[in-house]
């Protein structure tokens, strides 16, 4: 038996409009309004100056922080972006010298 795609592709197109047609999409679906995008919050930078015989990073680590530079010559610590609590948590810490936040300075 001998089928001709001509007549059978016709047929086909039948069977797949009527699938197609018999499920319509429930009238309750809701759409849901886009999600706004939140660009994540970018704290300053401190400088956090610990005692000679802690361990900056460690001292980072003990609040979350993770430092982008560790000094260990002129100054003994380390450099990190901190959010308000990580602050307050540092300032807390026995060790902890100074909590300065990172700026620039000029002689006038």
């Amino acid at each position: 038996m001998r089928i001709r795609v001509s007549r059978a592709l016709p047929a086909a197109a039948v069977v797949v409009l009527a699938a197609l047609t018999a499920c319509p999409a429930p009238a309750s679906a809701a759409v849901r309004d886009p999600v706004p995008y939140a660009a994540p919050v970018d704290h300053p930078t401190y400088i956090v100056t610990v005692r000679r015989d802690l361990d900056p990073a460690d001292v980072a680590r003990l609040v979350g922080a993770t430092p982008v530079h560790v000094f260990d010559s002129t100054l003994h610590g380390f450099a990190a972006r901190l959010d308000p609590a990580q602050v307050a948590a540092l300032r807390s810490l026995p060790g902890v010298e100074a909590v300065e936040e990172d700026g620039t300075a000029s002689a006038g």
